[in-house]
């Protein structure tokens, strides 16, 4: 059952989402700014501002004791590095599976739009990589996933939770991805009992997509492997 408090922290996720169809536009009327420079400002301001209304919405339960058998600041760090690589080898499978079982097509558009963003406006870079990994496990997992748990079994939360994870970021063809990663960060907040561990490690693997992305490493390696299959055909025959 969601308290007030967790629908507050819905609503002001859904008005921060959706507050661009309105305050964009006038951005870009009242300065000058084109149309996807005001588009990107104001996704920026408005994590922003979703963040610090959240927090004080929130603010009642981060000072709360921590639970019983939480993990102590060692175990943290020590969840949060494997939590890290279990998160790469769960996306890795799920991916292999989409690929090579249904056929979808490795890649993410919503990561080249934030890399599109990235590039437009440097500074929002924050929110992939610091703001929106604090929103998303806040609302994904402590409030959607935690209120599940409470009714359901581990697998049947984590999958409901994952799912809605990957409707918002609009990939339905990669539900699988995002209910692999949803179950990794749900273990580690079942696990060790704080939430700042999949935070960490949400906030690490974005970080890394988006250095290497803008680095350039990711597009290299593809055509590495594309030559590489090019002279195994030609030797193959």
């Amino acid at each position: 059952m969601l308290t007030g408090r967790y629908w507050g922290v819905i609503l002001a996720y859904i008005i921060m989402q959706f507050s661009g169809l309105l305050f964009a536009p006038l951005l870009y009327v009242a300065l000058p700014l084109t149309q996807n420079e005001a588009i990107v400002y104001w996704s920026l301001i408005s994590f922003v501002i979703g963040l610090v209304v959240i927090g004080f919405i929130m603010k009642p339960y981060m000072r709360e004791a921590p639970l019983r058998n939480a993990a102590s600041k060692g175990e943290i760090v020590l969840w949060s590095i494997l939590g890290v690589f279990m998160a790469y080898m769960a996306n890795a499978i799920a991916a292999s599976i989409e690929m090579y079982v249904f056929g979808i097509e490795a890649g993410s558009e919503n990561t080249m739009m934030i890399i599109d963003m990235i590039e437009l406006v440097p500074l929002f870079f924050i929110v992939p990589t610091i703001i929106a990994p604090i929103l998303e496990e806040v609302i994904f997992r402590k409030i959607v996933f935690g209120s599940l748990y409470k009714r359901f079994n581990f697998i049947i939360a984590a999958f409901i939770s994952a799912g809605v994870f990957g409707v918002i970021h609009g990939e339905i063809e990669h539900i699988l991805i995002y209910s692999a990663m949803g179950f990794v960060f749900a273990f580690l907040y079942v696990k060790t009992k704080r939430l700042i561990v999949p935070i960490i490690v949400h906030m690490t693997l974005n970080s890394i997509s988006v250095i290497l992305q803008m680095s350039g490493v990711l597009e290299n390696m593809e055509k590495q492997l594309e030559n590489m299959e090019k002279l195994q055909m030609i030797f193959g025959g």
